[in-house]
This record gives structure tokens, sequence and C-alpha cells, in this order.
């Protein structure tokens, strides 16, 4: 039996789960697709800054580093819960939500403004897009979500269910690795104002911050998982599970 496992908890292989129904998936698959959204919409455009003391300097950072890294943890969730095969089906909605969200974005900022609405170029600050970046965070979270999902279902089976906290943290380590390493070149080499020192001084610094909250909402994580394996019965082993990320079926 795995950590946080109590009372009528019991360890299943994945595959004997196919159809059944949970009582909090879908909960969990909607705060997901949420802040997959969100910290896209209203993280993404905006850079703040923080002051530390030890250096006597304002530090910059793009707010959605705020935010974003939950998506890894809820995934750390749905795969330590739920198991590999419903962790995938999550991350291709929150593929499809993005996409949709892109398309969107795009149509509505290229309506043309009735003449009394003044509020155009503000519309387009806020919501305009470069295709560039779009097109890399998408592809990057797909990416590193796979990986993060991927590699705690195997360090799972590695370790017979114990340790979460070397599984979160080193899902959380190879996924926004991945992430990091495809979205900055992807998105910003070559671009004007980037040189190549400043991409890689930016994804290093990223996926250290990314890693550390992950490291911070570690006693979070323990909680929730203690919680949903309680109330769902079954604590997930993903045994026989085929891990193709091409695919929804769970």
């Amino acid at each position: 039996m795995s950590e946080g496992e109590q009372g009528a908890v019991r360890a299943v292989d994945a595959r004997t789960l196919a159809g059944t129904h949970f009582r909090y998936f879908d909960f969990m698959m909607a705060a997901f697709v949420a802040i997959i959204l969100l910290s896209n919409v209203l993280g993404a455009g905006k850079v703040a800054e923080v002051w530390l003391p030890g250096l006597d300097i304002y530090w910059p950072f793009g707010a959605g580093i705020l935010f974003f890294p939950v998506s890894y943890v809820l995934g750390d969730v749905l795969t330590e819960v739920y198991g590999y095969a419903r962790a995938r089906r999550v991350i291709w909605a929150g593929f499809a939500a993005l996409l949709f969200m892109a398309f969107m974005s795009w149509v509505v900022v290229a309506l043309p403004p009735a003449p009394e609405w003044t509020n155009q170029a503000a519309y387009e600050t806020i919501f305009g897009q470069v295709p560039r970046i779009v097109f890399s965070s998408i592809v990057a979270f797909w990416a590193g979500e796979f990986v993060n999902s991927f590699v705690l279902a195997k360090m799972k089976i590695r370790t017979g269910g114990r340790h979460l906290w070397m599984r979160t943290i080193g899902s959380t380590i190879a996924g926004e690795g991945v992430d990091s390493l495809i979205f900055y070149p992807l998105a910003f080499w070559g671009a004007e104002g980037w040189t190549p020192g400043l991409v890689l001084t930016v994804l290093v610094t990223q996926w250290v911050l990314k890693v550390s909250w992950e490291v911070l909402l570690t006693p979070v994580t323990y909680a929730v998982v203690g919680f949903l394996k309680r109330r769902e019965g079954v604590d997930v082993f993903d045994e026989h599970t085929n891990f193709t990320p091409f695919t929804a079926r769970v």
C-alpha cells in the first residue's frame, strides 16, 4: 500500500478500472483546464517584480509563474490518484482548450470595432497574441505535461508507491525542464532583444523557480492526494498501461 492510504483504500492495476466513475475526477479535470487557461490569459502578458532584501534589488519575473506551476501539481495528483491514462485524457482536454482559446482570441481581436468603442488598442495589448509565442506555449505545455505524468507513473511503480515527495519533485524537474527547453528557445531564440545568453538565463531561472514552487507545495500535494485516495478508495498503479500520448482513451 502506498503513502496516504487508509481504511478501504486498495492498490489496483489501472487497466482494471476502465469505465469506472470517480467522484472527484471531473472536478480535478475542470480545475486543471481552468488553471491552464487563466495562467495563459492573466499571467502570460505581465512582468512583475519582487524585492530581494539580500541583494537589495527588484527582480523581474513573469506573473504567470505564480499559478502555471499549479498545473503540474494537479498533474501529479491526477496521475498519482487516477493513473496515467486519465491524466493523459486531462492533458488532451487542456491542449484542446488552449487551441480554442488561441483561435477565439485571434478572431475576437481581429473583429473590426464599432466606431463608438474606443478600447481596441487596450484590448489588443491584453488579448492580442504573437503566433510564435502561442505555438511555443502550446507545444511546450503538451510535451512537458506528458513527461511529468509519465515519469511520475513510472517512478510510482519503481518505488512501490512510496516516497510521494520524490515522485512529485522528480517528475516536475523532468516535466518543467522539457517545458522550458522547448518554450524559451522556440519562442525567443533570435527574436529582437533576446540574445542567446538571455534566453538561456531566463530558461534556467524560470525552471528553477517552477520546481521550487513544486517543493513548497509538497505538503498541499500530500493533503490532496491523501484526501482523494481515501474518498475514491483506490491507489492506482500503471503496471500494464499503454503509455503512448497519442490517444485520449482511458
